[in-house]
């Protein structure tokens, strides 16, 4: 079971997600982020199709799949300011 309580938003983090593509076999993106927090937010408002299905993050050596990651997003405890439709692209230049 995951406990928000003690996650630290602000140690890095790592991304693996594992993609079917038609016709051509999977495919697998790595990213690594800065903070936890700002990877969660990637993950959360900005990555590719909005399935997360097939995709971890990694932080601390701990894994962290689907519903953990949105669990972090939707937590009180999340530090940082969730995107709306007026939200400029400065904050994209933090990644």
């Amino acid at each position: 079971m995951l406990k928000i309580d003690h996650f630290d938003y602000s140690i890095p983090a790592e991304l693996y997600a594992f993609n079917k593509r038609r016709g051509s076999g999977p495919s697998m993106t790595y990213r690594k982020f800065k903070t936890a927090a700002i990877a969660i937010r990637y993950l959360i408002e900005e990555f590719p199709g909005s399935n997360l299905a097939g995709t971890i993050l990694e932080v601390n050596e701990e894994r962290y799949r689907q519903k953990e990651i949105r669990k972090l997003y939707d937590d009180s405890a999340y530090p940082l300011r969730r995107k709306t439709g007026e939200d400029s692209d400065a904050e994209k230049n933090e990644l």
